[in-house]
């Protein structure tokens, strides 16, 4: 048992290594699959006029030939922008006087002087003394193959692009084909499994790709024309750089803005036309980050930044520059994985951008880190956005359901669960207030309720098994607080014929009885069955409030003891109360809604008594 986590760490080692002695081959699968989920819609949509072949292979044509004429034209430009340069001397010569004046005298010339020391005294330190330079004779190359030298440094990139493009061929000829293969091969007796994977890996890549595309087209158009205006040279090399760029990560836009801002520097005469050029890529990047990105872009990845950071840096440093602009699409993947392989669900956890705690659960860690201030931040802004009341069954009761289910699992301890009861009880004091704080409407609500004619329900709650459960009869009173129903909770522990007494003496006609999951419910069926028993005619409510994870398999058990409503949550059980009373309400003059009191009535208030 204890070699299991080596042994999936030396797994993982040797993955890893396995990408990075193979990525010679690997790189260019990969990327010739990516281009294939880019490139499979226009090839689907034009099957249906041209054929599966002719449309693979016009929409391959199209897209590589652009490709290709699109490097060449932006080289031949860059050969022409070097050539360019040297007209741009007196501009340089002029901003680099302009930068010594502001530094002559100042700390900048100080520490230009100690350089120019340092570097005299390096050059003093490596000179040979009394010895002549020698003249070295290099031979001339002998003629023949050699000739053909020049081609050594292209066909590493050319033969890369070849591969590329056959694969993408082949795989949009055949890629129905390889999907059921690859489903067949990894997906026999999960074939809904991995059919929803593919599904969904395809639609994000795309649409990631998809929206990445739109966005960096826009930047580039925006950013060309603004060049262009602003009388920067080769403004269109700079737009089709700048958008280019920025589908690498992060680096991208900077080193997109870098160039153009660094040849204005040089063609521009004056700090007038560059500081424009550098605004107008403030303002643009601006633009490009709150609102394209936030209406085109947003979470269509469906990746977590701090994820997306770190997998931009492994890809980079495992595949090199590719790797760094496969890195979000790459990533992309591996969250799909992560969420339909049951295997890799740590990496969906990770690295998605959905919440990795579900609200019960953030609350309930909150109260065991001791961090109740948050844990009310949590609570008001459950508040916020969810209807009224539901805050018990969403984030209070859950909490006491698992520090009861950890303490019988030896999870934690009695001190431990004694301190979740005692932090959400101190909570729960101010939760009232907050719903009718952030919720107006809810206090509207309980305004527009007439005084109640005749003696409001009463209900006695009892906690079967301690502090939890009475804890949760006050989140009941608490639910009720809207409604002319009165719950009285005793905190005595009783035994059943004691609890029959009382329930005689106390005069109600209805009991609601708390008892908690994963706690077992022979304790409380025995209840219910005797107080069936005594008083037929009494309504007994069971309160088994609990997330669906922790809810009774069945409750008929008790429903056959006698109890006229088992209810999973505190909603159900407040449900229930309402339809025994009827709500009397009127409204004021011209639709407005107002409260009547009557002297000495307060029937909106839930009594909290102990017995």
């Amino acid at each position: 048992m204890a070699l299991k986590p080596w042994i999936t760490f030396a797994g993982g080692v040797l993955v890893i290594v396995v990408l990075y002695w193979a990525q010679a081959v690997l790189v260019p699968i990969a990327l010739a699959i990516l281009l294939s989920f880019v490139l499979a819609p226009p090839v689907t949509w034009l099957e249906r006029f041209l054929g599966r072949v002719a449309a693979v292979l016009l929409v391959v044509t199209l897209v590589f030939v652009g490709l290709g004429l699109a490097g060449w034209g932006l080289a031949r430009q860059m050969d022409h922008l070097a050539t360019d340069l040297p007209a741009y001397r007196i501009n340089l010569l002029a901003k680099i006087a302009d930068v010594r004046g502001v530094g002559k005298g100042g700390t900048v010339e100080k520490l230009q002087e100690t350089i120019e020391e340092i570097k005299t005294d390096i050059g003093k330190g490596d000179a040979p003394k009394g010895r002549t330079p020698q003249q070295v004779m290099i031979a001339a190359a002998p003629a023949g193959f050699n000739g053909f030298a020049w081609l050594g440094p292209i066909l590493g990139p050319l033969g890369t692009a070849g591969l590329v493009v056959a694969l993408v061929i082949f795989m949009l000829l055949e890629r129905r084909a390889l999907r059921d293969r690859l489903i067949g091969a990894i997906g026999q007796g999960r074939l809904t499994m991995t059919t929803k994977a593919f599904d969904e890996a395809g639609t994000r890549v795309s649409k990631q790709l998809l929206m990445q595309s739109l966005v960096n087209g826009i930047y580039g158009l925006v950013a060309g024309l603004g060049l262009y205006f602003l009388g920067v040279p080769y403004a269109l090399v700079w737009g089709v750089l700048g958008g280019a760029l920025r589908f690498v990560p992060y680096l991208g836009p900077v080193l997109g803005a870098s160039a153009p801002i660094l040849v204005s520097l040089a063609a521009l005469p004056g700090w007038t036309g560059p500081l424009k050029v550098l605004g107008m890529f403030a303002a643009l990047e601006l633009f490009t980050n709150l609102v394209l990105e936030t209406v085109l872009y947003a979470s269509s990845a469906g990746v977590s930044q701090v994820a997306l950071l770190i997998s931009v840096a492994f890809w980079t440093w495992l595949w090199g520059p590719l790797g760094l602009l496969m890195a979000t699409p790459l990533t992309v993947c591996l969250v799909v994985l992560g969420k339909h392989v049951p295997g890799l669900t740590f990496v969906g956890t990770l690295m998605a951008d959905t919440a990795p705690l579900t609200p019960e659960h953030g609350y309930y860690q909150r109260l065991l880190a001791r961090d109740p201030s948050e844990a009310a931040d949590l609570i008001e802004r459950h508040i916020k956005n969810a209807p009224a009341g539901t805050v018990y069954d969403a984030l209070l009761l859950p909490a006491l359901n698992y520090a009861e289910r950890d303490r019988l699992e030896n999870r934690l301890s009695a001190d431990e669960e004694t301190a979740v009861i005692e932090a959400t009880r101190e909570l729960l004091t101010d939760t009232a207030d907050a719903i009718l704080r952030l919720q107006p409407a809810l206090k509207e609500e309980i305004e527009t309720i007439l005084p109640y004619p005749r003696e409001p329900l009463r209900v006695l709650g009892y906690a079967a098994n301690g502090a939890a459960d009475e804890l949760a009869l006050v989140m009941l009173a608490q639910a009720v607080n809207d409604l002319p129903v009165t719950i009285e909770i005793t905190s005595a522990r009783l035994l059943a014929s004691d609890l029959v007494s009382l329930v005689r003496t106390q005069g109600v006609s209805v009991i609601c009885l708390a008892d908690l999951p994963p706690s077992p419910s022979s304790k409380s069926r025995y209840l219910v069955k005797r107080l069936h028993d005594a008083l037929p005619e009494l309504r007994i409510v069971m309160g088994r409030w609990s997330p669906p994870a922790l809810a009774d398999e069945s409750t008929q058990a008790l429903k056959d003891a006698g109890a006229a409503l088992v209810a999973s949550t505190v909603a159900e059980t407040r449900a229930y109360l309402e339809g025994l009373v009827e709500i009397p309400r009127i409204p004021a003059p011209e639709g407005e809604l107002k409260f009547a009191p009557t002297p000495g009535s307060e029937p909106r208030r839930s009594l909290i008594a102990s017995a």
